[in-house]
């Protein structure tokens, strides 16, 4: 898709929320839906629309933890770092899958297949450490069966 087209439909998506109560964060969520990440001309095809300036939109896309300004891989790995999976041993899980994967948290494999990213609790804080792979939950990762799930993704 060229820029123009990008920014055409952009605009199209900005036009269907502008009426909206709070339509920005509608809008940024159908963006991210729609190309698995908030593409860098967004904010300033967008904000006009909402009467914003570029930089209040990109205030609010990098605020928040759930948008992506870079394409994701096909598989995202998140890594529980709330408080009782640190009692559990997720900073050591942490440098590990790091390691492992040659990646920092928001970064992306060159090949496309995995993200990784930080999340702060996903509500199994007896079991933790607790990890996240796309929509499935997996509790007490040690280095182990991490290892195991990276190379079930990578397979």
């Amino acid at each position: 898709m060229s820029d123009d087209q990008l920014k055409h439909a952009l605009a199209e998506l900005a036009m269907a929320h502008r009426d909206q109560l709070g339509g920005l964060m509608p809008l940024l969520h159908a963006v991210q839906k729609q190309y698995g990440y908030i593409p860098e001309i967004c904010a300033a095809t967008v904000a006009p629309v909402f009467r914003l300036s570029t930089a209040e939109v990109d205030g609010v896309i990098s605020f928040y933890h759930q948008f992506k300004s870079r394409p994701q891989g096909k598989h995202r790995v998140q890594i529980c770092r709330a408080e009782a999976c640190q009692a559990n041993g997720c900073r050591s899980l942490e440098q590990f899958s790091k390691d492992h994967l040659q990646l920092d948290y928001g970064e992306s494999s060159d090949d496309g297949l995995i993200s990784l990213d930080s999340v702060y609790c996903l509500g199994l804080c007896s079991h933790g450490p607790a990890v996240r792979v796309d929509d499935e939950l997996y509790v007490q990762v040690d280095n182990e069966k991490m290892t195991r799930i990276i190379r079930e993704l990578t397979s």
